[in-house]
């Protein structure tokens, strides 16, 4: 059989897919882009087409092999799949170095800036050139020789740990399993979530109810379980995976992987002349300075942290006096702050669940993009898929498919965990002039449908969704035919999250909710008075959740920004000080919260999970001109269409946020949508 990663295709043949075929593939694709951009540095003159739009071509190919390859090691996770897919990163890893490194490449890119043609090519050519450019730099292309090559041995090894701290994470998750055969034992779980216990067990052969990390059974017991001793335990179990501490303590601690992570991080930015890893990434974000991203979070927190604190003591006044609590502890913080939610506001997620079947969430959510953006989202028939909870969609504008995205929306075993979206194939003209359309990847991890009943999102969940949707409208309608600064390609790390957060607006407007919502049994929208609760307790503990976020931000902001290699501070010391700054209530020593951050440790926030915020401060304001004009305002959504989600990467994100709200962002809205009455 030919090996399928071998042949481009327009959407990946999954079933085609072996093991087998993994590393032989990535290792000829390799050899091959290696023995091409030999022959471009080798030509006599150098131009746009024959220098750029051929390694556009050769890194669309190597893409196309190895995105799905990524993508099933994330979703459909074995021994064999985890194998071939590490045995691929350091040849990955090695290859990109020596691209980056490549000076007769970078010479000839300069060679194309320095050219008249520069000055003819569009704006999306002229940022790819000034991108790559920027980017030799930062692969070590000024380096020596010896720098080089350790440059290059960090890079490997990075790849090779951020991959390892995944997968510890990933299976210490999956090692915790409690079986409970008792059903009193779970008191005040709703009947939804026991229902998924229930199917749990009954797929692993088990009697009764199967308890395991995975969010959509953590989150219930620990907000609903009126078993204090149970809560405990999960909460022990989930904080301490992957660690040195709880019931599988050192199993698959990641400690000194986080270690070995910031130091050879900080190796990396000196090598470059970096003062520290955070200096190194903001070279290609909005944020100028360490000294402005702290700035911006301290601020942040001082606003927020009184409030934070009264709402703590609330929270604790509550659970004693009228729960008879003798005291509060961190897992006693969503239960009783549930309870709470419910008095003040007599609403909670479960009364809300019915009203949001998966099915109907979606065709609401494809309705608010098509009077937004005017494109319409079709299911594909019969379309090749790698999982049967998956399903291909296509978006379509004036009758003409545009993109199209795989969605993936429940909890599985094998699966990471989280939300999010990736690249399966981006926006890009060929050279022979054809358009190869965008398509991504949109995964979710809610609670699967059990028998012929539909999955019940919780509005949270449904936040998720448009959170995930956002990314992937900002990916698959963009209008930019350079792949890399087309869809998110290019884009500030610190300005990614603005079409995603900014989505989650229409999640709480009622003119959307009428068609986002139908109950389960009679299709009856939300009704007006579940909407006004679920509005006024919209703010409930928003103070809270913004310095928890915060904690998050400063911490890993601090980790790399002062970490010093001959007197290193353990990461744990960090993190104590940061709470002690922002936290309101502080965790237990046996806290391992650290030891699965996969966003700064197995992903790609190491000195940017900040952005998050910042980005916050972007997606408020800008919807605050939906505010101020319509929420389905066709003129604003066409703006909004034409200067943030088209533009891809083509311009600075300052420059196209202010060509949509027509000044610099404030950070007001974000406190008024926040809830947050700052002095």
């Amino acid at each position: 059989m030919t090996n399928t990663l071998r042949k481009p295709a327009a959407l990946p043949n999954f079933s085609e897919i072996t093991v087998s075929d993994i590393e032989p593939a990535i290792t000829a694709h390799l050899e091959h882009n290696l023995k091409a951009i030999d022959e471009i540095c080798a030509q006599s003159e150098f131009n746009y087409g024959n220098v750029v739009a051929r390694m556009e071509e050769l890194d669309d190919v190597l893409g196309k092999a190895w995105s799905p390859v990524g993508h099933l090691n994330s979703v459909m996770n074995n021994d064999e799949l985890r194998e071939a897919y590490n045995a691929c990163l350091p040849k990955l890893s090695e290859y990109q170095t020596k691209v980056g490194q490549n000076k007769g490449l970078q010479q000839a890119y300069q060679a194309i800036k320095d050219s008249a043609e520069y000055s003819k090519l569009n704006k999306a050519q002229k940022k790819t050139i000034d991108n790559a450019l920027r980017d030799f730099h930062l692969g070590g292309v000024d380096l020596a020789d010896d720098k080089k090559q350790r440059f290059g041995e960090i890079q490997s090894r990075l790849s090779e740990l951020s991959s390892k701290f995944g997968e510890n994470l990933l299976d210490a998750t999956n090692t915790w399993q409690k079986v409970i055969t008792d059903v009193k034992k779970l008191t005040g779980v709703p009947e939804s979530a026991l229902e998924g216990f229930a199917e749990a067990a009954k797929q692993a052969d088990k009697e009764g109810y199967l308890l395991t990390l995975d969010i959509p059974c953590y989150l219930p017991v620990m907000t609903y379980c009126d078993n204090q001793d149970l809560r405990k335990e999960l909460y022990t179990a989930f904080n301490t995976r992957a660690s040195d501490q709880g019931p599988n303590a050192g199993e698959y601690d990641n400690s000194a992987i986080m270690d070995e992570i910031l130091a050879l991080r900080h190796e990396l930015a000196q090598l470059l002349g970096y003062e520290s890893y955070a200096h190194l990434s903001l070279a290609d974000k909005m944020a100028e300075s360490p000294q402005q991203v702290m700035g911006f979070l301290n601020d942040l927190a001082s606003k927020s942290h009184n409030q934070a604190k009264q709402e703590f003591a609330e929270l604790e006044a509550f659970a004693k006096d009228e729960c008879g609590a003798t005291e509060l502890n961190p897992w006693d913080v969503p239960y009783y702050g549930e309870k709470l939610k419910q008095a003040r506001y007599n609403i909670s997620q479960e009364d809300i669940r019915p009203y949001f079947p998966a099915p109907k969430v979606l065709n609401g959510l494809f309705e608010v993009v098509r009077r937004l953006f005017n494109v319409d989202v079709e299911a594909v028939e019969d379309a090749e898929v790698y999982h049967p909870d998956v399903t291909l969609y296509s978006i379509k504008k004036d009758g003409k498919t545009i993109a199209q995205f795989y969605l993936d929306l429940y909890a599985r075993a094998k699966k990471r965990g989280g939300a999010w979206m990736d690249e399966c194939r981006v926006r890009r003209v060929k050279a022979d002039g054809e358009l190869q359309i965008p398509v991504a990847y949109l995964v979710c991890n809610f609670t699967p449908p059990v028998g012929d009943k539909p999955a019940l999102l919780t509005h949270d969940e449904v936040e998720t969704l448009f959170h995930e949707f956002g990314h992937g409208i900002h990916h698959m309608l963009t209008q930019v035919d350079t792949a890399a600064v087309s869809g998110i390609n290019g884009v500030a790390w610190d300005a990614v999250e603005l079409p995603s957060q900014f989505m989650e607006n229409w999640c709480w407007e009622p003119e959307a909710l009428a068609f986002i919502s139908g109950h389960v049994d009679t299709g009856e929208p939300l009704p007006q008075d579940m909407l006004d609760k679920m509005l006024a307790a919209k703010h409930f503990q928003s103070a809270m959740m913004m310095v928890r976020q915060l904690e998050f931000s400063l911490f890993d902001f601090r980790i790399h920004m002062e970490f010093n290699p001959d007197a290193p501070t353990a990461i744990q010391d960090t993190l104590n000080e940061v709470r002690q700054q922002v936290a309101v209530m502080q965790p237990p020593e046996f806290n391992r919260f650290q030891h699965g951050f996969g966003h700064i440790f197995a992903g790609g926030y190491a000195a940017g999970y900040y952005s998050y915020k910042w980005a916050e401060v972007l997606s408020a304001d800008a919807y605050s001109r939906f505010e101020d004009e319509g929420i389905f305002n066709q003129e604003t959504g066409k703006s909004f269409f034409n200067e943030i989600l088209s533009r891809g990467g083509e311009d600075e994100a300052s420059v196209l946020f202010e060509n949509f709200r027509g000044r610099e962002p404030s950070v007001e809205p974000l406190l008024r949508h926040s809830g947050i009455k700052a002095a």
